[in-house]
């Protein structure tokens, strides 16, 4: 299960080099369930994802480089393109901001995922967050992906 809240950046107040971060491409051969293929750094991973927005069902299978070739000619779209940052927030959270690319220039967003909705309930954005979007389906990348912004 996964439960996380999204949102929208409203800046970036601290240098993000000194920032764990990953090379992501993307792309989704479903809308629903949502099936996406995804290469972040050396990692093929097939995604099934429920429906939902703040807690949903998901699973991830790596694949290997065959079967992601195989399956990334289904995609039917150009790919989303980001660098995901890894940033330690309060209560040893990590909050996963995404710096998009390509067609989706200047977008920026966040996400943080929690063990429990009590805890994603109770969550107090740090003032560099947006506004909160978990529950805006305009947002979530398969919607960015099939619909653009």
């Amino acid at each position: 299960m996964e439960i996380e809240k999204k949102y929208l950046v409203k800046n970036i107040p601290f240098d993000l080099k000194n920032y764990k971060k990953s090379y992501i491409e993307q792309g989704y051969i479903n809308r629903t369930p949502v099936i996406r293929v995804r290469k972040q750094d050396n990692n093929l991973i097939l995604t099934v994802k429920g429906s939902g927005h703040l807690s949903r069902e998901e699973f991830e299978l790596n694949l290997s480089n065959e079967e992601f070739n195989n399956l990334w000619t289904k995609i039917q779209k150009k790919p989303i393109v980001k660098t995901r940052y890894f940033i330690p927030i309060e209560n040893n959270l990590i909050a996963e901001l995404d710096i998009y690319e390509s067609d989706l220039k200047g977008l920026k967003t966040v996400e943080v995922e929690f063990n429990n909705i009590n805890d994603a309930d109770n969550f107090k954005a740090p003032k560099w967050f947006g506004d909160d979007i978990t529950y805006n389906k305009k947002f979530k990348n398969n919607n960015l992906y099939y619909d653009g912004i």
